[in-house]
């Protein structure tokens, strides 16, 4: 594939990750007061309101009036709780008064010359003083603010406490457990497809954890560490899931840099947390993600002795080391940079044990497909081979993420099932991001567009040892105004000269189609310049692919581990990089000839795919085909590819 990049979208990339986090930092000590405070006015003046209604909502009026109603006639009954009244009138109001505490009820009347016939016709109810509502009126102006003062301070207190003993936290470890019961986050073998020789050493370490006497009766010792290394995405933590649902065992589950904290001994402490934590429950394993982030090269003076990525490390090689061979705990580790790790982390005795997990081929990557179509209603039309076959040097993660794109794109057209054009489609959003219609080219950029596209497409079908073409479009897909899909008949593991030198001449394909067809270029071959120049500069000085140079890699595959990091280094002399230069210079010539030879010789075939691509903007293989037989050209067969000679 060798997309065109958008001249009107060249912004640099995002950055992910690595920077500080931007997460929102809670409210101060201060604003947390003045909002308790404001809630503490609410409740005071809510309840003052509240009490001041239900007093005020029976008329208070003095014993001398009561005694007054009483002789003429108008009070029905009287109830008397202690030293209060409430007087209930003919007409069903009532009224509130206070008699004096020393003298009972009737002598009061009496004194205010009420008869005593006219005392006997009311009817007078005396009750102890006491109740719910007497008990709250009487208490709640006292406890409701104590109450309300108490529960502020608890408040702040908690919040206190909660920034004050953070720190003595810190050392405890923060790793996820999974527990062999929990079948819901399960994971076993038959959920894993493809990595069949990874498995296969994982199969000893479940045999292991099930059996362990079978192999220490024989004097035999497993490994107590394993390291699983591969390409992102490639399932290594899904890997070592699978080996503790096989095995029934927990798994203690962490990354790296969850670690290293701002304090200094605090990685190392987690780490012996940790490590005791697994032994309690043993048989266990632990699994550390991203070991790389605190597992690099030491010595290299950065933080001197107390460096807090070091002193992890350490206590990480201390626990490792110091395992009795009945511990029965497993310790295993992900890392895409084993190169960067250090020396003693990988000795015999810690992880001796490194499972390599390539990226998926064919029949694996079907597989892969199977297992996330499980749960995807899939149409009739669908076939995961097909889906397979187009999508070498996919992970596991990409095959994931690629039916989860098709699943959207059915959704968003409300269909109940998965069908292959949304698999095709969602091939390229995985590849090269969503479609954008909404970025119009006009007439000129289009026709531009279309012929270097059309270039790299002709110069891929002519030159033998280039993949055949699938798909052409100058539909602009993320970053790429156009884009031009070849893909392999078949995986490969390796590439020849020929190959890289017929990949060069079709990354030139646009380049010199633009220059020979309008007499100009665009900034659309930038990509494609920066690609063939890598290419050629790794064949001179990676792979010794130069005859001039000879078989001598100049350039390391992966570089150096210096400061803690992968650098590239420069070993050879101002002489030799000069040469290594000059033969990059003449590779990539010698290729743009060839190209130019091909588009001259076939420049009726290059007219008519550049036209078509104005008409429909995307071309298929077959139609692409017909166009190639139509213009005198034979299109590639596989039957062609497995007949080739070796470069």
């Amino acid at each position: 594939m060798r997309p065109m990049t958008d001249p009107e979208k060249q912004a640099s990339k995002p950055r992910h990750g690595g920077g500080p986090s931007s997460a929102p930092k809670g409210p101060s000590i201060w604003m947390q007061l003045a909002i308790a405070f404001a809630v503490f006015l609410l409740l005071s003046t809510g309840y003052s309101l509240v009490r001041e209604y239900i007093v005020s909502e029976t008329e208070s009026v003095a014993l001398s009036q009561i005694a007054t109603d009483i002789n003429a006639g108008n009070i029905v009954s009287i109830l008397v709780e202690g030293d209060a009244i409430t007087a209930t009138y003919a007409d069903k109001t009532e009224k509130k008064s206070r008699k004096e505490s020393e003298a009972s009820f009737t002598e009061t009347l009496a004194n205010y010359q009420v008869s005593e016939e006219k005392i006997g016709a009311v009817k007078i109810e005396i009750k102890d003083e006491g109740g719910v509502r007497f008990w709250f009126l009487t208490l709640a102006p006292l406890l409701v603010p104590v109450l309300l003062l108490f529960g502020i301070i608890w408040y702040l207190s908690r919040q206190m406490k909660g920034a004050g003993m953070q720190a003595f936290t810190f050392g405890r470890s923060m790793a996820r457990l999974i527990n062999p019961e929990d079948q819901v986050q399960r994971v076993t073998f038959k959920d894993v497809a493809g990595a069949k020789e990874a498995k296969e050493e994982l199969t000893e370490i479940v045999d292991f954890l099930k059996n362990p006497k079978k192999f220490i009766q024989i004097g035999a010792r497993i490994p107590k560490g394993v390291l699983l290394m591969g390409a992102p995405g490639t399932g290594k933590t899904l890997l070592a899931r699978a080996v503790a649902g096989e095995a029934g065992v927990p798994f203690f589950s962490i990354s790296g840099s969850e670690f290293v904290e701002m304090f200094v001994g605090v990685g190392a402490s987690r780490v012996r947390d940790l490590f005791l934590t697994a032994k309690k429950a043993a048989p266990s394993i632990i699994f550390v993600d991203e070991i790389d982030a605190v597992g690099r090269v030491r010595g290299t003076g950065v933080g001197g002795g107390n460096d807090e990525r070091e002193q992890t490390l350490n206590q990480i090689l201390v626990e490792m080391d110091g395992f009795e061979p009945n511990e029965k705990v497993i310790v295993m580790a992900a890392s895409n940079r084993p190169d960067v790790l250090d020396p003693a982390l990988l000795r015999p005795g810690r992880f001796d044990r490194r499972v390599t997990i390539d990226l998926p081929d064919r029949k694996d990557r079907e597989e892969i497909l199977k297992v996330h179509a499980r749960k995807k209603p899939l149409g009739p039309d669908v076939q995961l081979v097909v889906i397979a076959e187009r999508t070498p040097g996919f992970s596991g993660a990409d095959l994931a993420n690629l039916m989860n794109e098709g699943a959207i794109l059915a959704a968003r057209e409300n269909r109940k099932e998965l069908a292959q054009y949304d698999l095709i489609r969602s091939i390229e959003k995985v590849m090269l991001g969503p479609e954008r219609r909404s970025h119009v080219l006009n007439r000129k950029e289009k026709e531009i567009t279309a012929y270097h596209e059309a270039g790299h497409a002709l110069v891929a079908s002519i030159l033998p040892y280039a993949d055949p073409v699938h798909k052409i479009s100058i539909i602009s897909r993320g970053r790429a105004a156009g884009y031009t899909l070849k893909l392999p008949f078949e995986d490969r593991k390796m590439q020849s000269r020929k190959e890289f030198l017929d990949d060069i001449a079709v990354s030139l394909g646009g380049y010199v189609a633009e220059n020979m067809v309008f007499g100009d270029i665009t900034t659309g071959a930038s990509n494609d310049l920066q690609v063939l120049s890598a290419l050629a500069r790794d064949m001179v000085a990676r792979y010794g692919m130069s005859e001039k140079m000879g078989p001598i890699a100049f350039d390391a595959a992966m570089g150096k581990a210096l400061f803690g990091q992968g650098v590239e280094g420069n070993e050879q002399s101002e002489e030799i990089a000069a040469q290594i230069d000059a033969e990059v210079k003449r590779i990539i010539d010698g290729a743009h000839k060839k190209a130019e030879a091909v588009i001259k010789k076939h420049r009726k075939a290059l007219d008519a795919i550049a036209k078509k691509l104005v008409e429909v903007e995307t071309i298929e293989r077959d139609e692409f085909e017909k166009i190639l037989i139509a213009n005198g050209i034979t299109p590639k067969k596989k039957e062609d590819i497995e007949h080739q000679p070796l470069a």
